[in-house]
């Protein structure tokens, strides 16, 4: 059966085996894991989860197009009935950790499997980043750029990055040209894991998650300002305050470390 992709879902549907083995291979998958994928499409991905998965292991698969849900119903058939695979007809956006934990997900027990359409990637790594419901581990197809900004490839950081860095370690696996998918997308892809997933940090640090990213955003929010005008420290305080965590006067919010930017948000903090 032909089922052309839909761009109102932003469906670019994978092809590729080799991606496929990168995926698979960066979540490191044991027998007994529990998975989330989102977006399975045609189940080419799904397909190589499950060869991997043994007994005692589980995917739950969610997909919001109802044309993909009679193709993969027959395609794995054997692993619904076996319950080894749980299939959801529905968004993922949408989602509640009561729905999550009723499929058998617990909480930094599972991992995030994922081919997402572009414009949902800033919205999910957010509802899972962010959430008490947190996985283990996520390895994401995203659009290339944007895996090279979350692991801060040319050594500027962002706001993405700092977010994503503050709630685990991010690697960029591979790039994934266009053309391994169908139709092609105006841009190249990449594999992205975000690994060791918590909220070790801000305990770590004793800093609330609001206020740490509330000193974070307001460093970034004038990009041509350097760091002590955007954080507004008095002229004659700049020199002591930024040297006392390893900062020159003039540095600019991208040059500063995760960890300068807890020390930041200690002295800024409002909570």
């Amino acid at each position: 059966m032909h089922l052309p992709a839909k761009k109102s879902l932003g469906q670019n549907f994978l092809k590729s085996k080799e991606a496929v083995r990168d995926i698979v291979s960066a979540a490191d998958i044991q027998p007994g894991d529990n998975i989330l994928e989102i977006g399975p499409g045609k189940g080419v991905l799904t397909e190589a989860l499950l060869a991997k998965l043994s007994t005692g292991g589980r995917l739950i698969a969610i997909e919001k197009d109802d044309r993909m849900i009679p193709l993969l119903r027959e395609a794995f058939a054997g692993s619904l009935a076996s319950g080894k695979l749980i299939l959801i007809h529905g968004d993922i956006l949408e989602m509640t950790v009561e729905k999550l934990a009723e499929c058998g997900l617990r909480e930094g027990q599972y991992k995030i499997i994922a081919n997402i359409p572009y414009y949902i990637t800033g919205q999910l790594l957010r509802m899972f980043l962010e959430s008490a419901y947190q996985p283990s581990k996520m390895v994401l197809m995203l659009q290339k750029e944007v895996a090279q900004r979350i692991v801060a490839r040319d050594g500027k950081e962002s706001i993405l990055s700092i977010s994503v860095k503050a709630y685990g370690t991010p690697k960029y696996v591979a790039k994934v040209p266009a053309k391994y998918f169908s139709p092609e997308p105006a841009v190249d892809s990449a594999i992205l894991l975000i690994d060791a997933i918590s909220k070790q940090f801000f305990s770590k640090n004793q800093l609330s998650e609001s206020a740490f990213f509330e000193t974070v955003k307001l460093g970034f929010s004038h990009k041509r300002k350097i760091l002590a005008s955007n954080l507004e420290i008095p002229s004659d305080q700049r020199v002591q305050t930024l040297s006392a965590i390893g900062l020159e006067e003039k540095v600019r919010a991208e040059e500063v470390a995760i960890e300068q930017w807890a020390a930041l948000a200690k002295i800024f903090r409002t909570d």
